[in-house]
């Protein structure tokens, strides 16, 4: 029993432990040597960068004679020549268009900025005058109130005199009641006594 147990932990202890793996990427950098022979060899005489651009002048299984953009001309591995831009070359050419839009609308930002603050101006009038309004209607409406009220007590007193032109006429009935009650008391009295005043 104590073999077998031995024999589990050897057999345990050969096995290969896990080890910390670590993240690693392929290279998208491939340096191709352009050669002045067209078995390439010898050494290159200039190191291209994947993306460059060239014009394959003639063209075998192997070899390539290709002439760049600079008018040099010489030989390279056709293997490594491919017929669409590489990825690098790709997200060069849309990293640098994202930029020139980022910079677009950037401009165009600072060139709506004036009109957006005076757009935000106008608003904020039209909410004050809005309020306004409101107000004023509120105020047309208590005005309205106030003026049926007005409306309904003079329906209510139509017939009816101011109470300062009753005091008025109440003070002359009286005034004139008066003095023709004291030339009435006059005249009873000269006549009495023959036309002459007795006091």
């Amino acid at each position: 029993m104590r073999q077998k147990i031995w024999l589990f932990w050897g057999l345990m202890a050969l096995l290969p432990l896990p080890a910390a793996a670590d993240t690693a990427y392929v290279t998208d950098n491939l340096r191709l040597g352009l050669y002045e022979a067209a078995d390439t060899s010898g050494r290159p005489f200039r190191m291209l960068d994947s993306g460059q651009a060239m014009e394959i002048l003639t063209r075998d299984r192997n070899y390539a004679n290709v002439r760049l953009p600079d008018a040099t001309e010489g030989w390279v591995k056709t293997a490594y020549l491919v017929d669409v831009k590489p990825a690098k070359l790709i997200v060069a050419e849309l990293t640098a268009e994202r930029d020139g839009l980022v910079a677009e609308l950037e401009q165009t930002k600072q060139s709506f900025a004036a009109p957006a603050a005076t757009i935000e101006a106008l608003r904020n009038d039209a909410i004050q005058l809005n309020d306004q309004l409101a107000e004023a209607k509120v105020q047309i409406d208590a005005l309205q109130a106030e003026n049926q009220s007005i409306q309904g007590l003079k329906e209510q007193y139509r017939g009816s005199l101011p109470l300062n032109w009753v005091a008025a006429a109440i003070l002359v009935c009286l005034i004139s009641g008066i003095l023709l009650g004291m030339w009435w008391v006059d005249r009873q009295n000269r006549m009495r006594h023959g036309g002459i005043r007795i006091y």
